[in-house]
């Protein structure tokens, strides 16, 4: 009997001898990222008709160059940033933490959508927990942020992804100063992932919006501008950081501008 004791003292006390399971969504650390970054966001820009925002995507496993991209990101002046998801590659805890620990050195706040990459195993959890919902938006002085899981072949198809009814319920309670709307998500419509069944019904609720500026995507490691329904609707897609490129966008008062930067 004494020995089974010091055996089984011997493995709870020994180091890196019972650890817990990737998918254990053990969170250590800060949590709700984007809700609290939204309030920094808000509250900096109220009245603001010109700003400034980085966009980046699809950080998974390239940690280094996510790194480089904060430091270079930090030495402009920009008022947030966004990211398109695919924070992991894996949806493992620690990789949302990981990736969460190096985006928070950013020097301003930052918000992200999940990625189809996100929602494997347990990541799906694992991103409410740090991050928060699924949809979301946010205002940047006059600008409508409305951020979306557009990830539907993770979900099978069961899962409203599109969520029509939240786009549905934001329309009808669009905030006063809101005059234009930016749309964030990370699989576009016509992308593989994306539910195309109702990629017109998507774009007839995107354009019901208030003056939409343009919608920004990753999930395709490239940069690409694409009017993708031919009615002046424009698609940003961004690269993964690994090949070293973000943009960043100047809302104006009259329009925008945008830089492709590489670092």
């Amino acid at each position: 009997m004494k020995l089974v004791i010091i055996i089984i003292s011997l493995l709870l006390c020994g180091c890196n001898v019972i650890d817990v399971h990737p998918y254990d969504c053990n969170i250590k650390g800060e949590r709700d990222i984007n809700r609290r970054n939204i309030i920094r966001i808000e509250q900096a820009l109220v009245g603001k008709k010109e700003f400034t925002f980085a966009f980046i995507s699809d950080t998974q496993r390239w940690y280094d160059q996510t790194q480089e991209a904060v430091s270079d990101i930090n030495g402009r002046e920009v008022d947030f940033v966004v990211h398109g998801g695919d924070l992991t590659d894996f949806g493992i805890t620690k990789e949302f933490l990981w990736q969460r620990d190096i985006l928070c050195t950013l020097n301003v706040p930052w918000v992200t959508v999940i990625g189809n990459h996100d929602c494997l195993g347990s990541g799906e959890q694992a991103f409410e927990a740090v991050f928060g919902e699924q949809n979301f938006h946010f205002t940047a002085g006059n600008v409508l942020f409305v951020c979306l899981n557009t990830n539907a072949m993770e979900f099978n198809y069961s899962t409203p992804v599109p969520d029509f009814g939240y786009l549905g319920k934001l329309i009808k309670n669009i905030p006063p100063n809101v005059d234009k709307t930016v749309f964030l998500m990370h699989a576009r419509p016509f992308a593989y992932g994306f539910n195309n069944n109702v990629a017109h019904i998507f774009d007839y609720y995107v354009r019901s919006f208030p003056n939409v500026q343009f919608c920004l995507f990753g999930h395709e490691h490239a940069i690409m501008q694409e009017d993708l329904f031919d009615n002046g609707t424009m698609y940003y897609g961004v690269s993964n950081i690994d090949k070293h490129k973000y943009y960043i966008f100047k809302i104006k008062e009259s329009g925008y501008e945008y830089e492709i930067v590489e670092f």
